[in-house]
């Protein structure tokens, strides 16, 4: 693979910097000398501008003053500092929310929104669209040939929706193209028939409300992906004066945490990189769930389209809105960067640079404290991960190469959230697609996240937790996979329902599935808190199942384990069914970690996949990245108390200079970042 650097040619190091809002500070010039002074001194070489400035760039509808843009973008560029330009559509002025109503949004309640807060427009509203085109045509036009400009950020953190009159015609529109203009087609592609919904004109179709229907899962369903149709839209709109005046300077968004209003694979062929925001709670007693629910994140978010990401925004201390707002330990801030770049990220900013003196997020973490000076502790650690950030330049670009992949898919999250099956308190879908994927973080082993659409080519293990729909084709290119000498590994709750929901008829997994996994499922009971079974190996190893049991049967399955007690004791818990070349994996039962352990442990080893270093302490991981020449391994320790790691062959250090192997300590809340040649 080549490498792929998110800010192509105009930047080829890793980015360093925050979000700024100079605009807060125009009244206090002697602020942003300040700024200008302290952004080398934290070893920043990129700030994001111009995110939610419109009220500034365009204070009357169709009077502009670009004067303080023009002063900051040239008072960067006077220290070396590049940036990243936001697009201001993330939050509209007052006056035209005033002047025209039409671009705020209309709740699901049917209740226009009153002007406030951000996110607060309407992405169809053809005057909405106007603008931000218009605006953005003069900003790229004006700032084309910047030498500090490198990248476009649009907006920021797309999300919500509304139920307007323009939108629901979209909607409609959105529903003839896809349902062929056929009623019929749709109304047996929503089971319509059930409770007399039939729909005998597009008229009648609305948006799902609380005060109307919300319980049609195709229309949901629809909905939902409507949404992000929709969105998708509104940024190719956005971005078309971008793309056509600026065509070097490459385009994306910043994506949020296993966020659900939008089904984020869906942007991958739109966006020219992929970006995101970063907000754990560290130090929350969770042992290693924390670091690898991150490290889940950003390997899907690379995942998107399988090449290096940026960390968009993350806090170099705190935030101000969660339970609770913990600050980093000393080390954690370096740690958590050197593992967004472990999993391929080209960049470390912050949200935010500077600490607002007012509104929401005034007391949100930052760069720079109400104090206004660089000591701080904070300041320090900042400056200390710019510095390792300049040792790097050879890892931008590089690539990640992986043996397994979990499926985490947006559609069937939203499909099983709203299913009337199981348990409403523990479906627990993205806990459980992090639980498995927990097991390979464990193992240090490289894992994409990919959705049901991509690709499985290349991988020697594919892990499906729970998927419960079965989109059209994936079926297929799972026989096909499988076929062909892959591994797979389905769940209890897994092919049972069509893109649509409609449940598949002659028994789950649906369809080609149940050749492919040679089992039968024929129910799945749903155990209370206190209640448990227990399953017992071949090799007589016991385990806990907890929260969901399948009772499957085999057809042409091996059964590698069986439920002990209840009614269905003796019954397969775990079946394998050889398949052509390959062997799908049927797990029918949720358990508390240690039999995934076990279960993929094992696997690792009989498939040969790779693991970056071996017998690590808990908590403990290791990842690589890699070009034609060099891989680069990336050991972290999230515990408080130093770890030894063994190295089997010679490693250049990168961060401290020369060379170890053998037996080698992290320190608490410690991380290396090693080289070898190929």
């Amino acid at each position: 693979m080549k490498k792929f650097s998110p800010a192509g040619k105009n930047f080829p190091h890793m980015i360093h910097g925050g979000d700024y809002n100079p605009d807060q500070w125009l009244k206090y010039p002697e602020i942003i000398d300040q700024d200008i002074r302290l952004i080398p001194l934290a070893n920043c070489n990129a700030m994001s501008i111009n995110i939610f400035s419109w009220a500034k760039l365009e204070p009357e509808e169709g009077i502009y003053d670009f004067s303080f843009l023009d002063m900051i973008m040239n008072r960067l560029n006077s220290i070396g500092t590049k940036v990243v330009l936001a697009t201001p559509s993330g939050a509209k002025p007052a006056w035209m929310s005033q002047k025209h109503p039409e671009v705020l949004r209309v709740n699901s309640t049917r209740i226009r929104n009153l002007h406030g807060e951000r996110h607060n427009h309407c992405y169809t509203a053809p005057y909405y669209r106007k603008k931000i085109t218009e605006i953005n045509t003069l900003l790229a036009e004006r700032y084309k040939n910047h030498p500090a400009l490198i990248m476009w950020h649009v907006s920021n953190e797309y999300g919500g929706e509304c139920h307007c009159e323009l939108c629901q015609d979209s909607f409609r529109k959105w529903l003839k193209e896809k349902y062929h203009n056929n009623l019929d087609e749709l109304n047996d592609a929503y089971w319509s028939n059930f409770w007399s919904h039939t729909y005998t004109d597009w008229s009648q179709i609305e948006s799902p409300s609380p005060i109307g229907e919300k319980n049609l899962n195709g229309l949901v369903l629809d909905w939902k992906r409507f949404v992000t149709h929709q969105t998708k839209d509104f940024y190719m709109c956005e971005t078309a004066p971008l793309k056509k005046i600026t065509p070097d300077i490459p385009v994306g968004i910043n994506m949020m945490y296993l966020y659900q209003g939008l089904d984020y694979f869906k942007f991958k062929d739109v966006v020219d990189y992929v970006s995101w925001d970063n907000y754990p709670t560290w130090h929350d007693n969770k042992g290693d769930e924390t670091p690898a629910t991150i490290a889940f994140n950003h390997d899907m978010f690379r995942s998107i389209k399988k090449k290096p990401f940026l960390l968009m925004e993350n806090t170099p201390s705190c935030t101000s809105w969660q339970k609770y707002s913990k600050l980093k330990r000393p080390g954690m801030h370096l740690l958590s960067s050197v593992q967004a770049v472990a999993h391929g990220s080209d960049s470390i900013q912050y949200f935010q640079w500077r600490k607002s003196r007012g509104g929401h997020e005034k007391f949100h973490g930052a760069v720079v404290d109400h104090c206004g000076h660089e000591n701080t502790r904070v300041f320090r650690e900042v400056a200390q991960v710019g510095a390792v950030l300049k040792k790097l330049d050879d890892v931008v670009g590089t690539y990640t190469k992986s043996d397994v992949a979990v499926v985490f898919d947006t559609e069937n999250a939203w499909a099983l959230e709203q299913a009337p099956v199981m348990s409403k308190t523990t479906k627990k879908y993205n806990e459980t697609c992090i639980n498995h994927y927990r097991s390979f973080w464990r193992n240090a082993v490289n894992c994409d996240v990919i959705d049901s659409d991509c690709s499985f080519d290349g991988y020697k293990l594919i892990v499906a937790p729970m998927l419960y729909m079965i989109k059209k084709g994936v079926a297929e290119k799972i026989e096909k996979y499988v076929k062909s000498g892959g591994n797979i590994v389905f769940t209890y709750g897994s092919g049972w329902v069509d893109e649509n929901d409609l449940c598949f008829l002659g028994g789950f997994p649906g369809g080609i599935l149940r050749d492919v996994f040679g089992i039968w499922d024929e129910e799945t009971d749903s155990l209370r808190p206190e209640d448990f079974n227990t399953i017992k190996t071949s090799d007589d190893k016991a385990y806990k199942a907890i929260d969901y049991c399948s009772l499957i049967q085999t057809t042409t399955a091996d059964t590698l384990a069986t439920y002990t007690k209840d009614f269905y004791g003796g019954m397969p818990a775990l079946t394998k069914n050889t398949y052509g070349a390959g062997n799908a994996y049927f797990i029918a039962f949720r358990d508390e970690g240690d039999f995934r352990d076990d279960f993929y442990s094992e696997l690792i080893s009989k498939l040969n996949i790779t693991q970056n270093l071996k017998n690590l302490p808990f908590n403990v991981s290791a990842h690589t990245r890699e070009d034609e020449n060099s891989i680069y391994l990336f050991a972290e320790n999230y515990n408080n108390t130093p770890q030894k790691i063994f190295l089997e062959e010679k490693y250049e250090d990168v961060i401290n200079g020369g060379f170890v192997s053998g037996e080698i300590s992290l320190s608490a809340f410690g991380a290396m970042i090693l080289k070898k040649p190929k």
